[in-house]
């Protein structure tokens, strides 16, 4: 199946998005993690395509999307995302988000909530207090400092390889190619993400939801039961063997995941 590619004039400047599937099917809007692109979803996409309009945008300021010179912040890539939907007349849609990716499905549930049909958030954390107040105290999770001999590009390789499977190194490329594109801002949506204030936005969310859990994503899979917690009728849906790049680790498990929870929607 066909991903075709293309931009959308939005108040940021150009909007980057990938799609496949019937124009005319129900819709599936797709939202990566920091500081990736819609390319975690590109096995993904013709998964869903066969059955959905599976979309997945480049958050603004990562990938091909620009961000306007507007501050990096949750609700803004939220009302990003919802122009998005403006400009391809989709009227409502279900939204799966992967680690920041499921931060911002939250707040695009909770400011537009006519919108929204149901929510799939992948390894998504709580981000309360205790989320914000134990980032103070860790160092940047991507950052590293720029050197004449390149080794800076194995310090970022390095600091990945410990949550990624072994054996896959496209996947450490991949995230690689998406972190250099986004250069000195690459901590842009780990710093958004430490500033959100999930607990005074989550209980507007009333959308269905599912939780994934990959069970060997150490940052995201000990959240799963809190965010349930705030979401109380969600489900949580184990991925065994999941790590940090779940969605283009394991995107059939993945997409059975997410299939199983949209077949259940009215």
């Amino acid at each position: 199946m066909i991903i075709r590619r293309a931009f959308a004039d939005l108040s940021v400047g150009q909007v980057h998005y990938a799609a496949c599937g019937d124009a005319h099917a129900p819709a599936v809007l797709l939202l990566h993690q920091s500081p990736r692109s819609w390319a975690e979803y590109r096995a993904v996409l013709p998964l869903l395509g066969a059955r959905y309009r599976a979309i997945a945008m480049d958050t603004a300021g990562f990938g091909d999307s620009s961000d306007g010179g507007v501050p990096a912040s949750i609700a803004q890539w939220a009302r990003v995302a919802c122009e998005l939907l403006d400009a391809l007349n989709i009227r409502q849609t279900d939204v799966v988000g992967h680690h920041t990716g499921g931060v911002v499905a939250i707040e695009l549930a909770a400011a537009f909530p006519d919108r929204v049909r149901g929510l799939v958030l992948s390894s998504t954390p709580y981000a309360g207090e205790a989320f914000r107040i134990a980032r103070t105290q860790r160092p940047p999770i991507d950052e590293v400092a720029p050197s004449d001999d390149g080794s800076h590009l194995s310090a970022l390789w390095q600091k990945r390889q410990g949550f990624y499977p072994p054996g896959r190194p496209d996947l450490l490329e991949a995230f690689v190619l998406d972190a250099l594109k986004v250069g000195h801002r690459v901590e842009e949506g780990h710093r958004a993400v430490a500033s959100y204030r999930m607990e005074e936005r989550i209980g507007r969310v009333t959308q269905p939801a599912l939780l994934i859990r990959a069970t060997g994503d150490p940052f995201a899979a000990p959240h799963a039961t809190e965010l349930q917690h705030h979401l109380p009728g969600a489900r949580i849906v184990d991925i065994e063997g999941g790590m940090v790049p779940l969605p283009d680790q394991m995107p059939e498990a993945f997409v059975q995941a997410v299939l199983g929870f949209l077949s259940t929607l009215p």
